[in-house]
């Protein structure tokens, strides 16, 4: 568990840390997040998060709470006073306290706050050695999920339904009957003829930071892709499966509602993209490579 936690300006005991009762986040889900992850006691693609940060601030209309720079110097402190060798850096921004009303208050200050954890990579190697299983559920989020708001009822709903069905994710699929991307993750498949699939950049998904990585080091590799919708039918006939997020790299899905996909077993691009995705997030960490390029709907 967290030790300090930074919030609006000062860096408190995790039990002592608070926000205000009428804090918008509260009361609204008025507010935006970022998850980055921790490798060597730095941050992989920190320039990406920053971006989409402030993008999706933007989109919002939350006013920023600092420079990008000092946005810097408050993760790597928050990581330095945790002690994270290997982890996770979780940053939050609403649009503040003031009181409840529904138009945004004038002279508002947002609040921000930042924790970092320590995570068992190992642990989430050992699950995509063997591959984990996923569901599939309706999506009933609101129509911009492509800014990272922190309201998460619908994902949450959905990811304690794979919980109790024993997955580790769900897909979410909208009216069309298309996938859409997980609850926490991007959703990819390879067809049977080799062709990596995962839904295009619109308002019903996250650019995901990872994706973005994942897309980048396909196209080094000369991998054919193709970004659109699929169905869960797709899935299933479907050579292998995987999910990709801040927290699980490329994750391998081998079955999908209690179906195999493809032998049951992590798919053979699945496990190069993961090692290939493994060596550029330490390296990235480590400076001696650029990010991947954000890429917005």
């Amino acid at each position: 568990m967290s030790r300090i936690v930074y919030v609006n300006g000062s860096y408190k005991p995790y039990h002592n840390a608070a926000v205000h009762v009428e804090d918008r986040g509260f009361q609204f889900a008025d507010g935006v997040y970022e998850v980055i992850a921790i490798i060597d006691g730095r941050l992989v693609d920190e320039e990406g998060h920053l971006v989409r940060l402030e993008r999706n601030l933007d989109e919002l209309r939350i006013d920023h709470p600092m420079s990008r720079a000092a946005l810097r110097v408050v993760f790597a402190e928050t990581i330095r006073r945790n002690r994270v060798r290997h982890g996770s850096l979780y940053v939050q921004i609403t649009r503040g306290a003031a009181r409840r009303e529904f138009p945004f208050p004038e002279a508002i200050r947002p609040t921000l706050v930042a924790i970092a954890r320590s995570l068992d990579w190992a642990k989430v190697a050992a699950n995509a050695a063997k591959g984990v299983a996923a569901i599939t559920a309706p999506d009933l989020r609101w129509a911009r999920c492509d800014i990272k708001s922190v309201g998460l009822l619908p994902a949450a709903l959905a990811k304690q339904a794979a919980k109790e069905a024993g997955a580790y994710e769900a897909w979410l699929v909208d009216e069309a009957g298309l996938v859409t991307e997980g609850s926490s993750s991007n959703a990819w498949i390879v067809t049977r003829d080799g062709v990596l699939v995962t839904r295009q950049l619109d308002r019903a998904i996250l650019s995901g930071i990872t994706r973005s990585a994942i897309l980048a080091l396909a196209a080094a590799e000369g991998l054919r892709v193709e970004q659109r919708g699929f169905t869960p039918e797709e899935a299933f006939a479907a050579r292998e499966a995987f999910v990709s997020s801040t927290t699980s790299f490329v994750m391998p899905i081998t079955s999908l509602d209690g179906r195999p996909i493809g032998n049951g077993a992590p798919g053979l691009l699945a496990g190069k993209l993961r090692l290939l995705y493994e060596a550029y997030a330490g390296s990235q960490a480590a400076g001696s490579l650029p990010s991947a390029p954000y890429l917005a709907p």
